[in-house]
């Protein structure tokens, strides 16, 4: 006796097949990277470590303002993802040089 498979075995739940995995598991390494490197600069007490910080809210406000207009404007969880990790690898340039 047969069973054909239903359509949730089928296919994977839309989310997950949806979402870009490996990208997604790249941006909180390299996002932890940048954590880190700010928390050495504060760490250390840094003349310009205040001004990093109020830089890092910012940063994070529009992120998630430019993230928010590109998912109503259609953009995909990958490019969404994609645009994050162009955020974190200017940001980790910039606290590694």
């Amino acid at each position: 006796m047969s069973r054909e498979p239903t359509s949730a075995h089928a296919q994977p739940h839309m989310a997950a097949a949806g979402f870009p995995w490996l990208a997604g598991a790249m941006l909180a390494v390299e996002a932890s990277e940048v954590i880190r490197l700010r928390l050495e600069k504060f760490a250390r007490g840094d003349q310009d470590a205040p001004f990093e910080a109020q830089l890092m809210v910012g940063e994070k406000i529009a992120a998630a303002f430019e993230a928010a207009a590109s998912l109503c404007a259609g953009a995909s969880a990958a490019a969404i993802v994609g645009r994050y990790r162009e955020h974190v690898a200017a940001n980790a340039r910039r606290l590694s040089a």
